[in-house]
């Protein structure tokens, strides 16, 4: 068994986050332990002085000016968790429910919250012990903080809700219960500390960041492996040209589709002799898109990375003042902004894609057999496919429109403006599904394309390739049931398997790049 991941608060490298994202068991670095008991021991110093501190012993939002009196403090934090868990729809997705458990749960380790270490405890036991809570996807406006999907969450954690276990869906007490655990009676802040921040917005970004950086990764591949079925010319891949406009992302993908077309024999047959003089933007101009779609993502990549390593709950405990000050870092607009740049990047690699299958089908660009079937006509070959990809590149537009731009105001007013990351972030996965859908129907038609140049074949990298595809999907030959050899094509691409059949030429990473 793989050891678990141990996390340091406020200090998580971006790749341990995909890698719990991906499935990896994670601990808590032990010397967070000493801050998080000041920090319950400075809110119980307040609570004792008596003195009126917003979501200690007052309500919240628009009613911070009722008093609460002592004897009902735990009820208050109760209330807050039952009457804020009131979120619809599905429920979010189990991998992105656990990075947001371990988002909330490092965020707390750092001390800055009010949380008992035995509240803290069960959290991180719950993930260890595969208790999920089934968290409603919809509800959250990013600002006061992502609070109905992390009332779900919490509900759990007072037996309350349902949470998805080894057993199945089950309720909360005795999921549970199966997992040796109880729950918690939450004391003063806990409720607020637990429903108060931006890991829903963050998790769900992060998910969408870590699935683009396969997408972009598997959109290099297939852009090579479309060059060559369309006998384009890498020459607008040279070093030097990159160079000259100073761009990172730029340079770092104009030298991976360098490295995966050396040595095509494809493309040495035309070296001379060809009359074209350049090939279409989607093909020619792939480093400048794919590289501006690298940069914003590693852009994208930095802010979530900060989010996700900050404390956004409020009010904040400083344990050396004794002081709890309410602030605003529960409004989650650097992730609104940051979900919008991966949506722009995530439908530029899907719409340039789209370009490339469009120009491959076309005989009078490619040079290929129309819709890249041997009988045109009696064939539809791949004529409807494109039309899919134009599809899916469409929707993705219309999602692609900035969430970052809209608000609403919420609780009478007090709440008068909100990011929207939560839904901003929530669209990423459709939308990373539609371009790897692209990614796979050009796959299909790239290795194609290639059929129709053989004997010569393509580079070692491409060919392992096409080698990868076609052990799963034959030639196409004449028409047939269409939608399997998609099926398997897509699946090749979310698995990270066409990226990976390529590794001997060095890709372009995201998260690890910041690792």
């Amino acid at each position: 068994m793989t050891p678990p991941i141990t996390i340091t608060p406020g200090a998580t490298p971006l790749a341990q986050w995909r890698a719990i994202y991906r499935g990896a068991m994670l601990q808590l670095d032990e010397a967070c332990r000493p801050r998080v008991q000041a920090s319950a021991d400075t809110v119980a110093r307040i609570v004792a002085r008596g003195e009126p501190v917003y979501g200690i012993n007052t309500g919240f939002g628009k009613l911070a000016s009722v008093r609460i009196e002592s004897a009902d403090l735990e009820r208050l934090q109760r209330n807050i968790v039952l009457s804020h868990a009131a979120g619809v729809g599905e429920p979010m997705p189990l991998a992105v429910t656990r990075l947001m458990m371990a988002l909330k749960l490092a965020s707390l380790a750092q001390g800055a919250s009010g949380i008992q270490p035995a509240t803290l405890a069960l959290l991180e036991a719950m993930l260890a012990r595969g208790v999920i809570p089934v968290v409603p996807a919809q509800g959250s406006v990013g600002a006061s903080g992502d609070l109905a999907p992390l009332s779900h969450m919490t509900a759990v954690m007072i037996g309350v809700g349902e949470a998805f276990t080894a057993a199945g869906r089950l309720p909360a007490t005795e999921a549970l219960a199966q997992a040796g655990l109880a729950p918690v009676v939450l004391g003063p802040k806990e409720g607020l500390a637990l429903l108060n921040g931006t890991q829903f917005s963050t998790a769900n970004a992060l998910a969408g960041l870590f699935e683009a950086e396969v997408l972009l990764r598997s959109a290099l591949v297939t852009g090579a492996l479309s060059t060559d079925a369309a006998r384009g010319s890498d020459a607008p891949f040279d070093a030097r040209i990159h160079q000259l406009r100073r761009h990172q992302g730029q340079i770092e993908t104009a030298n991976a589709l360098r490295g995966l077309l050396s040595g095509s024999p494809i493309r040495a047959s035309h070296l001379s002799g060809d009359e074209r003089v350049q090939d279409p933007y989607c093909l020619r101009c792939q480093p400048q898109v794919m590289g501006a779609c690298l940069d914003i993502l590693r852009q994208a990549a930095g802010v979530l990375e900060t989010e996700a390593n900050g404390v956004s709950d409020n009010p904040l405990i400083f344990t050396a003042e004794g002081e709890a000050l309410s602030g605003g870092n529960f409004h989650a607009e650097p992730v609104a902004f940051a979900a919008d740049i991966i949506a722009l990047a995530v439908c530029e690699i899907g719409s340039l894609a789209e370009r490339r299958i469009a120009m491959l089908v076309d005989p009078a660009l490619s040079g290929l057999p129309a819709f890249l079937t041997p009988r045109p006509g009696l064939n539809s070959g791949f004529m409807i496919p494109q039309v899919t990809a134009a599809a899916l590149v469409s929707e993705n537009k219309q999602r692609a429109y900035p969430a970052s731009v809209d608000s609403i105001p919420t609780s009478a007013n007090q709440e008068d403006h909100v990011s929207m990351a939560a839904h901003g972030a929530r669209r990423l996965m459709p939308m990373v599904e539609n371009a790897t859908a692209v990614i796979g129907i050009e796959l299909l038609a790239a290795a194609q394309g290639c059929d129709f140049h053989l004997p010569l074949v393509s580079s070692k990298a491409l060919e392992s390739v096409r080698q990868l595809l076609r052990n799963e999907v034959p030639h196409l030959e004449d028409d047939r049931h269409f939608h399997p050899d998609l099926e398997k094509a897509i699946a090749l691409v979310r698995s990270g398997a066409i990226a990976q059949a390529a590794s001997q030429v060095a890709l372009p990473d995201i998260a690890g790049a910041l690792a």
